[in-house]
């Protein structure tokens, strides 16, 4: 494969052009009410794995062929113009779609799976936890507009259940067995394509997501009680890390401290993937040796290219340095690589966590 780059915004959030009064019309009072759950909280809903994710992409043909080339992901499931790419043995995946009006390259939600899932079940305990049913979304509206509402989406057979928190932030739920294909829940997987290469690197598994907030200690405080979660590690004095639950997985928020409505949406920042083998020089050679440029750091980072971040003592890393490797894809897109046993914690390879409460 021959790699152009094509320069582009990370930011994949669609026309800002909501008021304020929209804004605070669409976010209950509750989400800025702390401890109105304090007594008598709804049960958590049952996440058991980071599960999928999609980004939207300049060119999906391209970019199917470019993370083929990295990692002989196979086609687990088309929807229409989307692909979805398989994670190590599957079900768990990631999917690339064309970009729409008003979009730019980047992720566009988090899938997470759940246990026992049920649509209108699942559906209803967001609802006790303040998040609204809904119209989904239409193309080109900007995310705050479904801050704290869920909607689902019909495709085939298959009904798809979605939330948006209050940065909007979008979520999906689905069952551990979600595919990407056909079914009640998108569990058939019938047709799948091998890759058109054996790929570089070996994927194991989704590592975390980071995502960049107004106000981090809100998003902490929700999702901890939401989803039931503890904090596994800190990477700072204010920066948690909130375990997903097999010890290993995680989300992280990162961000400032404004208080009330949001006036500008949130963003995930980037992705990581767990991969065999872990080695910082081996994984810098395969990528350069690709195409890829060094860069000194991510930020102004330009597309394939790929650094280094050495996440030191003060920042929950080891001594010398606990090092997190990243890539930019054809779209400037921002993936992180780890070996499998990183937690987000301490040590040379950043497996040291326990839960904290």
């Amino acid at each position: 494969m021959k790699i152009t780059s094509h320069p582009s915004s990370r930011n994949p959030t669609g026309p800002l052009n909501t008021t304020r009064r929209t804004l605070l019309q669409a976010l209950p009072a509750l989400v800025f009410a702390p401890g109105l759950f304090a007594q008598g909280s709804p049960a958590p809903i049952a996440v058991q794995k980071l599960h999928s994710f999609n980004m939207c992409v300049s060119d999906v043909a391209r970019s199917v062929a470019f993370y083929q080339d990295l990692f002989g992901a196979a086609v687990q499931a088309r929807q229409g113009d989307t692909v979805c790419l398989r994670i190590g043995p599957g079900p768990r995946f990631f999917s690339l779609s064309p970009m729409q009006a008003g979009q730019e390259p980047g992720f566009t939600h988090i899938g997470l799976s759940v246990a026992n899932f049920a649509v209108a079940s699942v559906q209803a305990q967001l609802q006790a936890f303040g998040i609204s049913p809904a119209m989904a979304p239409t193309s080109g509206t900007a995310t705050l507009e479904h801050a704290m509402r869920s909607w689902t989406v019909t495709r085939g057979d298959t009904t798809e259940l979605y939330f948006a928190d209050v940065e909007g932030i979008v979520y999906q739920l689905a069952s551990a067995q979600f595919c990407g294909g056909s079914g009640p829940q998108g569990e058939v997987c019938d047709r799948a394509e091998p890759a058109s290469a054996s790929g570089m690197f070996k994927l194991l598994d989704l590592s975390h997501f980071t995502n960049r907030l107004a106000n981090n200690a809100r998003a902490n405080e929700f999702y901890t009680r939401v989803f039931g979660k503890q904090f596994q590690a800190y990477q700072g004095p204010t920066s948690p890390i909130i375990g997903v639950g097999d010890g290993i997985q995680f989300l992280m928020y990162v961000g400032g401290n404004q208080e009330g409505a949001p006036t500008q949406p949130g963003r995930i920042d980037h992705t990581c993937f767990s991969v065999e083998d872990f080695s910082v020089d081996g994984i810098l050679a395969k990528l350069t040796d690709y195409g890829l440029t060094g860069a000194s750091s991510g930020n102004g980072a330009p597309p394939l290219s790929h650094w280094v971040s050495m996440r030191m003592p003060n920042r929950g890393g080891v001594e010398g340095g606990t090092p997190e490797v990243y890539f930019s894809d054809p779209d400037g897109i921002h993936i992180q690589l780890q070996d499998a046993s990183y937690c987000g914690g301490g040590g040379y390879l950043g497996n040291e966590c326990a839960p904290l409460a």
